[in-house]
């Protein structure tokens, strides 16, 4: 383990590391970094708020990041609330048209009353398509045919390094869930960074956004790995009503849906970076 500071911030919200040092290692020329401090107060989601232009979610833990970077090439990946905020649709024609958009209107209405114009049309179930940010002269990813090597994956290596980061989460005015984390697992050779976007509205919609980031220490092989799925909250409990186990607490269970759901959009890409 290493007490230096990584070399540069995430690009979004949190410009400025906060005085607490975030959690790192380093290993054949990468290093990886990760921070979890408490949801942010009224001044800072205030001022996110305005930034972004719709209306934040319940919780946000916009000090939160995840970071891998390679010390020798300066290439960086980063993962951060106001970032995946940021693709968030703002237009409102991805918004679900719902009943419950409704109250989760008034709901957000009460709560930013002091601030104007930021309960627009958008899409209030916070799905974003974020795969991380990339530091500002990383080489670009192109994309490939190359999968992630799951069997590799699999191998019982020891784990040096492991955390698990939540970005944000919104109830969806009790009527279900959105929440976006990271979890990342470094081994000897490779290391495996998992963000997950899951959403569950109740009776209307299931729907699981994952990027994966697999790098390969030896080779310094970085392939990303993009999976939307997706579907009716109905088909997915018919589909579990087959299982012997309680349907309501596998319908909260994001692990169990993203291996029921259908695959709607892959991309995968890669990069083999330099040194």
């Amino acid at each position: 383990m290493t007490s230096k500071p990584p070399t540069a911030a995430p690009q979004g919200f949190a410009a400025v590391y906060p005085t607490k040092r975030p959690q790192q290692t380093v290993i054949k020329g990468f290093r990886i970094s990760t921070q979890k401090l408490p949801i942010l107060k009224a001044d800072p989601i205030d001022e996110m708020t305005q930034k972004l232009g719709i209306a934040p979610p319940e919780m946000i833990f916009g000090d939160n990041y995840v970071m891998i970077e390679h010390e020798k090439s300066g290439w960086g990946i980063n993962f951060n609330a106001f970032d995946a905020l940021d693709l968030v649709d703002k237009t409102g024609q991805s918004m679900l048209q719902v009943a419950y958009s409704k109250e989760w209107q008034k709901s957000r209405e009460k709560t930013h009353e002091g601030i104007k114009e930021i309960v627009k049309p958008f899409d209030w179930s916070y799905s974003t398509d974020y795969k991380g940010t990339l530091s500002p002269n990383a080489k670009a990813f192109e994309e490939t045919t190359n999968e992630i090597p799951i069997e590799l994956l699999k191998r019982p290596d020891p784990i040096l390094f492991f955390d698990e980061v939540d970005l944000y989460e919104d109830e969806l005015a009790d009527n279900g869930i959105a929440l976006l984390s990271c979890k990342i697992r470094v081994m000897p050779e490779r290391l495996l960074l998992l963000q997950r976007f899951f959403m569950r509205l109740d009776n209307v919609l299931i729907r699981v956004r994952e990027t994966r980031v697999y790098v390969d220490f030896e080779s310094r092989e970085v392939i990303r790995d993009y999976q939307s799925k997706e579907c009716s909250y109905e088909e997915a409990r018919k589909t579990l009503a087959t299982a012997r186990d309680d349907i309501p607490a596998l319908m909260r269970d994001a692990n169990k849906l993203s291996e029921l759901l259908p695959v709607v959009e892959k991309r995968t890409e890669r990069v083999v970076l330099d040194g």
